[in-house]
């Protein structure tokens, strides 16, 4: 995968320095598109130091690891970074440092939370810390409708410049003709992660819409679902094994794209079925396993903050064995 410097004069991407004269390279939304979708998609967990407040140098050692794989993207404080736990301010720092660290490598996709008037901040704030794209996540708490999702999601996108990819989950499930819309009003809408695992609702979804958008896995330990979801255009997902993992997910992924389906099945059995044994035994532990999975090879994940809560000692010491299995 070509790196995103160096490029020629009539390059789509453009390079710029924002306010705090961070060197980036913003690529216009098709060019997102077409990057992410080329390969593996890396969500980075958020480090902690041990008051629970952002611990910005193992953060930077950790994305700076994960960027030297062959990775399609990096998502900054999305999940599995426990975005969701972090205040706008440390969000912005969080999405700054990740643009400061790997953005001359790696596209950064920032976060977008909350209500509108929120995520609308937090996605001109993203545009100014230089990342490249923005991922949307369902509004706080609340219920809406289909129509109130379309007006939540093109103000966002009418906020920024950036590419934009909207998560359809929880209370934002978005039918396929709501996703039809959102796609028809909005240009730099490039993508819909999907976290429902509706097949019949994906087929519908890639039926109407076909290759406007690029589809991103986005279950917990998408690579269950890797293999039959491809069928339906999911030619990616953000796989949390990859932050401890980065090799094994790199060869799970390559085997999904082939379909080399006794090697998909091989690493299921191996490694990742015995995983998610482990990761269902409390709520939560989708991503308290993440950051116990790279103190496993040695590289401390450190703590999640609350309402997550760690895995127990006996439960790190039987991943631990796991992951020494595949690593």
């Amino acid at each position: 995968m070509a790196a995103t410097t160096a490029r020629a004069p009539d390059d789509p991407a453009r390079t710029r320095r924002t306010k705090d004269t961070i060197p980036v390279t913003l690529l216009p939304p098709d060019a997102l598109a077409d990057r992410l979708k080329s390969g593996l998609l890396s969500f980075p967990v958020t480090h902690f130091d041990a008051e629970l407040q952002f611990d910005e140098a193992r953060y930077r050692e950790h994305l700076a690891w994960q960027s030297g794989f062959d990775v399609a993207g990096l998502f900054a404080a999305g999940g599995t970074g426990e975005g969701f736990s972090l205040t706008s301010a440390e969000m912005d720092r969080v999405v700054r440092v990740a643009v400061d660290e790997v953005a001359d490598r790696v596209p950064v996709i920032a976060p977008a939370t909350g209500g509108t008037a929120v995520s609308v901040a937090q996605a001109q704030a993203a545009q100014a810390a230089g990342a490249s794209g923005l991922l949307l996540f369902p509004p706080y708490l609340t219920e809406a409708s289909q129509r109130g999702l379309v007006e939540h999601i093109g103000a966002v996108c009418r906020a920024t410049d950036l590419g934009v990819i909207v998560y359809s989950r929880a209370n934002a499930v978005l039918t396929d003709a709501t996703v039809a819309e959102v796609a028809e009003r909005n240009p730099n809408l490039i993508g819909l992660k999907d976290g429902v695992g509706d097949i019949e609702q994906m087929t519908r979804t890639y039926a109407r819409v076909g290759d406007r958008l690029i589809y991103v896995g986005g279950l917990p330990t998408a690579e269950t679902f890797a293999l039959p979801l491809l069928q339906l255009g999911v030619t990616t997902y953000s796989s949390a094994l990859y932050n401890f993992l980065p090799e094994f997910a790199l060869r799970f992924y390559a085997a999904v794209r082939a379909q080399d389906r006794t090697a998909v099945y091989q690493m299921l059995n191996d490694f990742v079925i015995p995983y998610l044994d482990i990761r269902d035994r409390a709520k939560g532990y989708a991503v308290s396993i993440v950051k116990a999975g790279l103190t496993a090879v040695g590289r401390d994940g450190g703590r999640v903050r609350p309402p997550l809560s760690d895995l127990t000692e006996a439960e790190l010491a039987e991943l631990t064995a796991l992951v020494d299995k595949v690593s």
